[in-house]
Order: C-alpha cells, then structure tokens, then sequence
C-alpha cells in the first residue's frame, strides 16, 4: 500500500512541479534517502509526504545554535536520519543548551555560551520552531547549521524552504516579548531535564537519557531509531549505518 501511495504522490508531484535538472534519479526513488531528495529538489516533498503514527521514537535535541558538537550532530546525524525514517521518528529541537537566564522584572536575559551571536542564534531558531510547521522548520534550520555563518544565513534558508513567511516577522519575534518569553520556556524544558544535563548536545529518547542512550544515538542514531520501533521496520532500516559523531560542549 504504501508503495501505491508513493506513485500516486510521485504522479501528482510531477504534475504539480519541475524536479531539479541534477536530478540523476527515476522517480521511485527520489525519497529513498536525503541526499538523493535533495539532488533531485523534492525533499520538502518527501517529507510532507512520510507520515507520522503513534509508535514513533521521540527524538528530542536540546543543543546551542553555534556548538560545533551540536552543528555536527544535527546536520551529519538526526537531519539525515529524520529524512529517512520521518514515517517512525518525532523531533523535539529545543535551542538553549549551556546558556543561563536572569529576571529584571519585565524580562529575561540571556548568556550563552559561545557569546551574544549564539544567543541570537538560538532565538532566531526559536521563533522560526513557533512560527513555521514542524518539517519546514527543521529544514530551514538545518540550512542554517549546515552555513558557515548560522546566523546571517537564517534569512538565506527561510526564504528558500518557507517563501512564504516572512523575515521581518521573524525579527519582530526575536527582538519583542514573544521570544523572550518563548526562550524562557526553552530555558525551563532544559533546567526540568532529568537527569539534568551535563553538556550538549543532550539526547533524550522517547523522554529518556541515558548514557548508554546518548552513546547509541552519537554513534549511529539511524540504527538506534530502527532498533526501538516496535513496528513493521520501513525499508529504509535495511540501508547501511551512518557516520559517527561524538563532539559536544560542556557546561
């Protein structure tokens, strides 16, 4: 069936649009994986396309916008990965990491780890999480990770994986109550981990941490999301294990 589903998507993405000229591919594989997704202009697609359903890993990120570790971890393991397996994983990215926060009364103020730039970072991701559906976000932040300058390539990658939202909004939220009240809520999800976090990237699965988790999900998160579906592996479980990645920041 699913295979029935994927020719009718490909069908209908064909009438709908134009695939990239790069594109060395048939049809029926452009969402065998990110690369060839990407080469062939349909990942968006492919992962409006996978669907979601309740026995799905959770997969939750809580990371810092300019950590190396954390740069590295998401754009060499859980995007590859979530572009995979989208149909058996949930994303929680939650940007804050190793920063600290203090009250003056009206608002809350941030230090982070790697200087003001990161505390911009982390609050523009943010507001794109809250402004933007799930999947976009994650490919718009992606973008943005994956750029030698995380920061000034946030508008770059909104406006080519979500043209029709707009930067100055994203601004407003950045720069007013809402993302400050927004980055708060990031700052008590990460100070209510149990147990608390030591570094990041810190990786819980399906609500959990554990060393054992952590070292499973940097070393080869694809495997790891395999092995803990409980239902009909996807055909993509079958593919070889990605890179490893084991960088982080500490407090």
């Amino acid at each position: 069936m699913k295979g029935v589903s994927l020719l009718i998507f490909v069908a209908c993405f064909v009438v709908a649009t134009s695939f990239s000229l790069s594109c060395r591919h048939p049809p029926s594989a452009w969402c065998s994986s990110w690369e060839i997704a990407n080469e062939c202009g349909v990942l968006k697609q492919c992962l409006e396309y996978n669907s979601t359903n309740s026995d799905s890993v959770e997969v939750a990120l809580y990371f810092e916008s300019l950590c190396p570790g954390c740069r590295q971890f998401l754009t060499t393991q859980l995007f590859p990965t979530w572009v995979m397996l989208n149909d058996i994983m949930k994303v929680q990215l939650v940007p804050y990491g190793n920063a600290e926060e203090s009250f003056d009364g009206k608002q809350y103020h941030f230090t982070c780890q790697h200087g003001e730039t990161e505390c911009l970072g982390n609050m523009i991701e943010t507001c794109i999480l809250n402004s933007v559906d799930q999947g976009t976000a994650f490919l718009v932040i992606f973008c943005m990770e994956a750029s030698s300058d995380v920061v000034k390539a946030g508008q770059t990658c909104l406006e080519l994986y979500s043209p029709s939202s707009k930067w100055d909004n994203i601004m407003t939220c950045v720069k007013g109550d809402q993302g400050n009240k927004l980055m708060h809520q990031n700052a008590v999800i990460t100070k209510a981990l149990k147990p608390p976090h030591k570094y990041v990237p810190w990786i819980t699965i399906n609500g959990e941490h554990t060393d054992d988790l952590q070292d499973k999900a940097m070393g080869s998160l694809f495997n790891l999301v395999c092995s803990l579906y409980k239902g009909e592996k996807p055909q993509a479980c079958t593919l070889a294990a990605t890179g490893k990645s084991r960088s982080y920041c500490f407090n």
